[in-house]
């Protein structure tokens, strides 16, 4: 051809650079054929990949990578491609890259992973993507902030469940000293913040137990509200527990009891809905507690009973055991 194939415009694209902007997966493989250099960066120092994955261009990232394109090629930004995906909620381009191997942990400037972009942008399916492929799920940004903290503000309840459920750290804090549970107590996303005590309980028990043969789930791992049939009839026993037989304060004692943690109790309390808040705090708590009852697979009719007795109110257990085991629709749940 009698073009000259090294061209740039003004931002130092080259038409490499074009074709994989637009998706002209032909015009790539025409490109390559005539030599150029797959690798070449423009002003930002972003490649041809970078554009391909922006884009969400499946075809000309399967070919670029093909080519034996610098996979983990970074820009003057530190981002890969793999940012670039998340960032734009580019599931496909996503998976091929991590399948070719490209760093999954590798930070930008401003030190955001893959997965804090696609959980800043809320792309819940690249950040199952990313999860699934095992990256670091603990990495801090420039904030000091995970992932999971970034769910919290944005009140995500799917993508603090999969991270949840992946095993996060739920001990780092950010620049102000926030754990994601203060984080989404901040925001009043009560539901996320239940769900954050109900892993941190549920993971703390596991690792005091995890010796034993006998320490395994009888129920898939979830920390999202419990609407099931089969605890219907103890969560309403819960439920009038909490708002027409506790005193105020008692439910803190259980609370205690049941070895909630200052930080657990003072999460539930940023919630305040009047003077009778306390019946929703308790209510919570209850819930939070019956959570870890059921995972455990205990006795939540017992563990209830003997939590009322240790708190001096037999009177009440004696009332709550008779009601709990009143038409019950489970055995299990009987005592």
């Amino acid at each position: 051809m009698g073009c000259r194939h090294g061209l740039k415009d003004k931002d130092e694209n080259t038409a490499m650079h074009l074709a994989a902007k637009h998706g002209q997966s032909d015009a790539l493989n025409k490109l390559v054929e005539m030599g150029l250099d797959v690798d070449e960066v423009n002003i930002d120092g972003l490649t041809a990949l970078h554009f391909a994955a922006e884009g969400g261009h499946t075809l000309c990232v399967r070919f670029l990578i093909e080519s034996d394109c610098n996979i983990n090629a970074l820009t003057k930004r530190h981002r890969t491609a793999l940012h670039f995906a998340a960032e734009r909620g580019c599931e496909r381009e996503a998976c091929l890259l991590i399948d070719a191997g490209i760093d999954c942990d590798a930070v930008d400037n401003q030190s955001n992973s893959a997965l804090h972009l696609a959980v800043s942008n809320n792309h819940t399916e690249v950040a199952r993507v990313l999860v699934d492929a095992g990256c670091n799920l603990d990495l801090t940004d420039n904030r000091q902030q995970t992932p999971l903290h970034i769910a919290a503000e944005l009140g995500s309840q799917d993508l603090a469940e999969m991270m949840l459920i992946s095993g996060v750290n739920l001990n780092l804090t950010d620049k102000q000293g926030m754990s994601c549970a203060d984080v989404a107590s901040r925001g009043n996303h009560v539901v996320l913040v239940d769900m954050i005590i109900k892993a941190d309980r549920f993971y703390k028990w596991e690792k005091e137990h995890s010796s034993e043969p006998d320490s395994c789930l009888c129920r898939p791992l979830s920390f999202r509200p419990d609407r099931s049939s089969d605890t219907q009839h103890i969560r309403s026993v819960l439920w009038t527990l909490a708002t027409r037989r506790l005193c105020r304060g008692e439910w803190l004692l259980l609370a205690q009891l049941w070895g909630f943690t200052d930080a657990h109790l003072r999460n539930i309390q940023h919630q305040w809905t009047g003077m009778q808040s306390y019946k929703e705090h308790g209510h919570r708590m209850l819930l939070i507690w019956l959570h870890g009852a059921l995972m455990k697979r205990e006795n939540p009719v017992k563990g209830l009973y003997e939590g009322l007795v240790g708190i001096h109110r037999k009177d009440l257990a004696e009332s709550v055991r008779q009601k709990a085991n009143a038409d019950s629709p489970k055995k299990c749940i009987a005592m």
